[in-house]
């Protein structure tokens, strides 16, 4: 087929150039083309095959010399032999699109990886590319009047409400809870909308994965939803690509006009395949000691997640983990720049028992606005707000003097910004195996009610201990 009987070529495409591999370091590949125009340009896919006849993905990093390149692997580089064959591609990373990947695992490539038939569709995109034209029209963007979700999560419905388009971060230490929002969201958001859902595991253990598999299949959720891990076990290479294999699904779904759920479990372990990949490169780390193009990396991410004005909306939820507990690291710091709100999980109520384990005075949200939640809401949001900050404030003298050695005012506020609290935790759908108690879905305008009633005294003649894991407020006496 690719000459005729003359000889003569007819037009069939070259042969793929072909390198040799000169060097393996672990994740770090070195690889030499004969001839000066075979190599590869920066992100160029290499495949080439280990010794057990794996195939091995590369993705050029840099260029040494002007036959030499230095790639990362995507793929483990057990078994690869010095001087073996690799293919130029000649192309970036591309993943597969269509409805297909509904209720399928996928990796960074777009392989699946759940042992389930293989793909069929015929569709690939680039997983690296720019921010579309529209991220950069301002009168687009500020043109489009906010839609507000509800999430039936009290906490987050009275003080940090979600809007479509916005983007959330849920930051906390290990094990302060922060999967387990991010599963009641996918829980409650997805039934009741009629949109999508991208989950991206970024960093996922096996278990975790596993886990996340069967929970949204046993409550019947995986015929919208497209899963794509980078695990752990995986080269820092594919943990870093994962989010952009995750976005550029999230941008398809969009371009065709749906309203597209995006969850990022973890997207920290983003930044750090992107320090270890530095690292590898014997790039030299900031001050802070993480990569030079921490900033610029996160930006690149961040600016790809908007919403389609005129067609589909991308909402994004991301989990982070904080290092430390501090709320100052500076990839905690690149992260929060770029979001329209964050909750920030406190270990100190998680381990009081408290669930969610949102610290309300440590977190923000730029959506918690008259315009947006009405103005009644908003009231109550700041009257909630100060009554928890002046809780704080007291909470140390009372463990000393006790509440009873307050003037009357102080303890009145106290006593209700304590019942507040405990009325703010909330018995959630997927953690009903370990609380035994039934997940409840709270509608907006009856969170709204509750707090309200609770702020007004109402309910001053009921103990804290009343409003703790329930869904609506205990029902008044006629």
């Amino acid at each position: 087929m690719g000459a005729n009987a003359e000889g003569k070529d007819n037009g069939s495409p070259k042969p793929a150039p072909v390198g040799r591999v000169i060097g393996v370091r672990g994740p770090v590949v070195d690889v030499r083309f004969e001839k000066v125009e075979d190599i590869p340009a920066l992100y160029d896919v290499l495949i080439g095959q280990a010794f057990d006849k794996r195939k091995i993905v590369l993705q050029v990093a840099e260029h040494l010399s002007s036959n030499d390149v230095r790639c990362i692997s995507l793929s483990d580089t057990l078994n690869v032999q010095l001087y073996s064959k690799v293919v130029n591609t000649r192309k970036p990373v591309s993943i597969r699109t269509g409805d297909e990947l509904f209720g399928r695992i996928i990796n960074v490539f777009g392989d699946p990886v759940d042992d389930m038939e293989p793909f069929k569709s015929t569709e690939f995109q680039v997983i690296r590319k720019p921010p579309r034209p529209e991220v950069f029209n301002v009168q687009s963007k500020f043109s489009i009047k906010p839609e507000r979700m509800a999430t039936g999560i009290k906490f987050i419905d009275m003080l940090y409400p979600l809007c479509k388009g916005s983007k959330m971060g849920i930051l906390g230490g290990a094990g302060c809870g922060k999967s387990v929002v991010i599963l009641e969201l996918i829980n409650n958001i997805v039934k009741k909308y009629d949109g999508v859902c991208i989950f991206t595991g970024i960093g996922e253990r096996i278990r975790e994965g596993y886990d996340l598999f069967c929970e949204l299949k046993d409550n019947n959720l995986l015929s919208k939803v497209k899963l794509v891990f980078g695990q752990m076990n995986e080269p820092p290479g594919a943990r870093y690509e994962c989010v952009n294999t995750g976005i550029t699904l999230a941008e398809d779904l969009a371009e065709h006009n749906k309203d597209v759920l995006l969850f990022m479990d973890n997207i920290f372990r983003f930044i750090q395949g992107g320090q270890e990949i530095a690292t590898l490169l014997g790039r030299v780390p900031g001050e802070s000691g993480y990569q030079p193009t921490l900033a610029s990396e996160v930006n690149s991410v961040e600016e790809r997640i908007r919403s389609i004005p005129g067609r589909g909306s991308i909402t994004s939820f991301q989990a982070v983990y904080v290092p430390a507990d501090d709320m100052t690291d500076p990839s905690v710091v690149a992260i929060f720049s770029c979001l329209d709100g964050a909750l920030a999980l406190s270990r100190d109520l998680a381990q009081k028992g408290f669930y969610p384990a949102i610290d309300a005075l440590r977190s923000s949200c730029s959506n918690l606005d008259a315009r947006i939640v009405g103005q009644r809401h908003y009231d109550l949001s700041q009257k909630l707000l100060s009554l928890f900050a002046k809780h704080a404030s007291l909470r140390r003298i009372v463990q000393v003097v006790g509440v009873e050695e307050l003037p009357k005012e102080d303890q009145i506020d106290y006593k209700r910004a304590e019942k507040l609290l405990n009325f703010m935790t909330q018995p959630f759908t997927v953690g009903e195996a370990f609380t035994g108690k039934k997940g409840e879905f709270v509608a907006v305008e009856d969170s709204v009610e509750d707090v309200e009633a609770v702020i007004s005294g109402v309910y001053d003649k009921l103990s804290a201990a009343d409003f703790y894991l329930i869904g609506r407020a205990p029902r008044r006496k006629p």
